[in-house]
């Protein structure tokens, strides 16, 4: 699942101008754990045509960056991937992405792939490929000493994203819309929906407990459906303390979302939970996705973390 923190007001970026700002072409540097999905991230960004370098040695991002401002130059859209494989990496590059922060037109952003312990364990064992920091003890070791490494790398980030539970082409999907949505410089709101059975999204900016509303599950006909059905959608709605809990959540986003565009987020992810992700959340955050983009003021997604779990 995805967790996506903004960062806009504390990282001092520089609202872009001319014609790059026009078109959206951010300078983006994708980092995190080893095994998040950095290689397939830097890919999507590939098919959307970024000029893309994996495994970037620090001492050359400055250089590359000015040539990406170049007027006429041949590459515009830039994607790098650096992490702990680059020797220099962990000491020198925050020093070098403060640089980044200060060129005029450059835009940087920073994103940071996570993923929980048994997701890289598992995938180093499907890929049988050793640890970075590990070659010669356990993967877990080296997990374990890259997430503390990465602590003060990690608090540089526009956005954190977690990809426990994606598939390759959910994170592929997620890279693309990304691109799109940094396009068109607009706050995006992602409510979330979630069962607390499986775990919160710790990063979640926003997060609300829907475990009070009458539950569907325990009606029998409408058990294996799910919130996006109108059946359980009526059968929710038909409860007045639905409609209040729905006046006041809507009300309370009105008024907070404003204040999170002054501030220069990108992004505020809105996680909605009930029992099993399944029912109240889903509703919930399909409602709350109509009256939010029918208000205008944010660019609005929907994800269904467990929908699809039994």
């Amino acid at each position: 699942m995805t967790r996506r923190r903004a960062r806009g007001s504390r990282s001092g970026r520089r609202a872009p101008s001319g014609s790059r700002a026009r078109a959206g072409q951010p300078f983006i540097v994708i980092t995190g754990l080893s095994g998040s999905g950095k290689s397939q991230a830097i890919r999507a960004l590939e098919d959307l045509g970024y000029f893309c370098v994996d495994n970037l040695p620090t001492t050359l991002i400055p250089t590359l960056a000015k040539l990406s401002l170049r007027a006429g130059g041949d590459i515009e859209r830039v994607a790098i991937v650096v992490d702990v494989r680059e020797g220099e990496f962990l000491s020198s590059f925050p020093r070098f992405f403060r640089r980044l922060r200060t060129m005029p037109r450059l835009n940087p952003i920073l994103i940071f792939l996570e993923s929980s312990d048994a997701s890289l364990l598992r995938r180093f064992s499907e890929t049988r490929r050793p640890h970075p920091l590990a070659p010669d003890r356990s993967v877990r070791e080296g997990i374990r000493e890259e997430r503390a490494r990465l602590n003060g790398i990690r608090d540089l980030a526009d956005e954190i994203v977690d990809t426990s539970d994606m598939t390759v082409h959910e994170l592929r999907q997620f890279f693309m819309s990304l691109s799109r949505d940094r396009s068109r410089a607009r706050l995006v709101v992602t409510l979330l929906s979630f069962g607390f059975k499986y775990g919160v999204p710790v990063d979640a900016d926003l997060m609300f407990d829907v475990r009070c509303l009458p539950n569907p599950h325990f009606v029998p006909t409408l058990r294996r459906r799910t919130g996006r059905d109108r059946s359980v959608a009526e059968f929710m709605e038909r409860d007045a303390s639905t409609r209040r809990f729905m006046d006041r959540l809507d009300d309370y986003l009105r008024f907070v979302v404003p204040y999170y565009v002054a501030e220069g987020k990108s992004y505020l992810t809105v996680a909605i939970g009930c029992t099993g992700g399944r029912h109240r959340s889903v509703m919930i955050a399909e409602r709350l996705r109509r009256a939010l983009a029918d208000a205008g003021m944010a660019r609005v997604r929907v994800r269904h973390r467990d929908l699809d779990h039994a």
